[in-house]
């Protein structure tokens, strides 16, 4: 009899029975969830998420002290650039002024030799023209006393004949001196 009557889909559907004590069954637990497990299961989950918060605010105060360093490193860098321009050019500055105190002073020292030089070189023309003075007074001595045939013995007389032609000789030598500069400064 029981074959007969449970036949299509009374075959799926269980007994009035077995649903209501299943009901009762599934209100218990789900009363004992409710009681139980669901205060510890939402306190854990409400503790996970307050360190999930307190790493999250943590990550964020790091990220802005990161960037607080960052403003800081990137200050102190221009800083450090603009320290650099300015050393540069205090440095250019100073060799700029080295190399004119250089120049300044090679220019003097180069005209002090150029000064002593020219010194040097009148006082041996002075020593020479009076050498050469010497000498042409007692070639003329000799040649004068060589025409006349006579020797002068007189002193005196031989110093003024030595002067006078030294003094020709000079007027010659000015001459020729002063057309000489006046072509060169040509």
């Amino acid at each position: 009899m029981l074959t007969q009557a449970a036949s299509g889909i009374d075959l799926f559907l269980p007994e009035t029975y077995d649903i209501v004590w299943s009901l009762v069954i599934l209100a218990i637990l789900i009363f004992f969830f409710a009681k139980f497990f669901m205060p510890k299961m939402n306190k854990v989950l409400d503790e996970r998420a307050q360190r999930i918060q307190g790493r999250m605010d943590q990550a964020e105060q790091v990220q802005k002290e990161a960037e607080e360093l960052k403003s800081e490193y990137e200050q102190r860098l221009a800083n450090a650039k603009s320290e650099a321009s300015h050393i540069r050019e205090d440095a250019r500055a100073e060799a700029s002024h080295i190399r004119e105190d250089a120049r300044s002073k090679a220019d003097s020292a180069a005209k002090q030799i150029t000064a002593n030089a020219q010194k040097a070189v009148e006082a041996q023309k002075l020593q020479a023209m009076n050498a050469l003075r010497d000498e042409l007074g007692q070639m003329a001595t000799e040649l004068a006393s060589k025409i006349v045939a006579q020797h002068l013995e007189n002193d005196q007389a031989q110093s003024d004949m030595i002067d006078s032609l030294l003094d020709s000789m000079e007027k010659d030598q000015d001459s020729a001196q002063t057309s000489t500069n006046s072509t060169n400064n040509q």
